[in-house]
């Protein structure tokens, strides 16, 4: 898969992508990453990109010449198709069923804004699609553009280095994730949950769903009116409820 990234600061982009998951994708080359910078796609001597906006208020808006030649360039710089995500706080947000949807793509060009935004003729003629990561508004679309990437990245084959990481990370069922323990088996006095030491892989799994049911429950119930529980599920998270009420006595 390739990301093309359209930043006024793609230092930040590819140094925090050189680390970590994107950055070992990157280093065996089965995640492409370029940066496109608008400042290079100007005519002035300033290099401007960005304007007084029409009609008045505070900031500035981000010019639309230069941010079209970015997208074009970025767009055709391959013949593989893309899809031209625009990232802000206006578009649709961002969770594991929109990055499933959006891992379908060979390509996504990523448009970082600053300021007060851009210009919105260029939304309504070269952006396919505005997507979000919250509802709120941070400096730059640069940390929202890496969060995507990173949340897609996860999704493709041989990415992380477990096959099965992926598949039960939180949020790919619809649920949490269950807890995750590691040595030591004791500590400050707390112990693993004993049917983890057992080697028992079929109580284990049973134990992890209930686990992620009842942490879902706990955190999230709002996820829960989202899915429809099997009824092996719903008996899962009568016994968490049950446990959890016997603990409170």
């Amino acid at each position: 898969m390739r990301f093309d990234v359209i930043s006024l600061f793609p230092d930040v982009v590819e140094k925090t992508a050189s680390m970590g998951v994107i950055g070992r994708a990157i280093s065996s080359d089965k995640i492409q990453l370029k940066t496109w910078n608008p400042r290079d796609f100007t005519e002035d001597v300033h290099k401007t990109v960005d304007d007084r906006p029409f009609g008045g208020g505070p900031g500035m808006v981000m010019k639309i010449e230069p941010l079209k030649k970015a997208v074009q360039s970025a767009v055709g710089v391959v013949k593989e198709p893309a899809k031209v995500i625009y990232l802000s706080p206006q578009g649709r947000k961002l969770d594991q069923q929109g990055v499933n949807y959006l891992s379908q793509f060979p390509r996504l060009v990523l448009l970082a804004g600053r300021y007060e935004g851009v210009d919105e003729r260029l939304l309504e003629g070269y952006i396919d699609e505005e997507w979000s990561i919250g509802d709120f508004v941070l400096s730059g679309g640069e940390l929202p553009a890496l969060v995507l990437m990173d949340a897609v990245a996860r999704t493709l084959p041989d990415i992380l280095g477990h096959q099965c990481s992926a598949i039960e990370d939180s949020f790919v069922n619809g649920l949490l994730d269950h807890p995750h323990y590691t040595r030591p088996d004791v500590f400050d006095g707390v112990a693993v949950p004993d049917v983890l030491l057992t080697g028992n892989h079929k109580k284990i799994a049973v134990w992890r769903e209930k686990q992620a049911l009842g942490k879902t429950w706990q955190k999230r119930p709002d996820l829960l009116e989202k899915i429809k529980l099997s009824q092996h599920q719903k008996l899962l998270l009568d016994e968490y409820i049950k446990e959890q009420n016997n603990l409170k006595r």
